[in-house]
């Protein structure tokens, strides 16, 4: 139990300096997978050894770079009703997050519409991340949590959901993260243009 625990601790760390460090880069290809040695599940769509095998294919599309900014709004409706969440938040948190593109994957392993790691699946009730709807009503619950976990303070929930709740506590603010920094400022920003429309 303690071993599992250290284990999903260290893929926190490691994904988070991924994020940190190169950003979050969105997949137009097939998406592989593997498990390390350490039992930890890696996914990305540049494989980079002989150990990855293929967990989903792409499929050919004609417009691979344009995504509709409103053919989820169904969704985020649901959603936002579901949990008490601003529809126009959960829009600039998805356009930030994946511009709107359901089968978008960082370089952390992050999936889908509203970004969600593979260690919070279970918890979020999400068994196929790139389902829409099942990815935003699943990461509308995390937000939720998150907003209830920091009373309501959008900034610091919002840090939470890109850095981790643990290192937001631990500075009671926005870290001084610079790529959080800037993701809080990007969704703020979009927030308000959605607001305005």
């Amino acid at each position: 139990m303690v071993t599992n625990y250290i284990k999903y601790q260290c893929m926190i760390i490691s994904c988070a300096i991924l994020i940190i460090f190169t950003g979050t880069v969105y997949s137009h290809a097939d998406i592989y997978t593997c498990v390390d040695s350490n039992g930890i599940l890696h996914f990305t769509n540049v494989p980079t050894s002989s150990g990855y095998k293929l967990y989903m294919r792409e499929s050919p599309s004609k417009n691979l770079n344009k995504y509709s900014t409103s053919k989820y709004d169904r969704f985020i409706s649901e959603a936002s009703i579901k949990y008490g969440i601003s529809f126009k938040l959960l829009k600039a948190l998805i356009k930030v997050e994946s511009n709107f593109n359901p089968k978008a994957v960082s370089t952390a392993g992050a999936m889908g519409l509203m970004q969600i790691m593979p260690a919070n699946f279970d918890a979020l009730k999400i068994t196929n991340p790139f389902n829409p709807r099942e990815n935003i009503l699943g990461g509308t619950l995390y937000l939720k949590q998150l907003m209830t976990r920091f009373e309501g303070r959008l900034p610091l929930a919002l840090s939470a959901y890109n850095a981790g709740p643990d290192i937001v506590e631990r500075y009671k603010r926005i870290p001084p993260i610079e790529e959080t920094e800037n993701y809080v400022k990007k969704i703020m920003e979009s927030y308000y243009l959605y607001k305005k429309q």
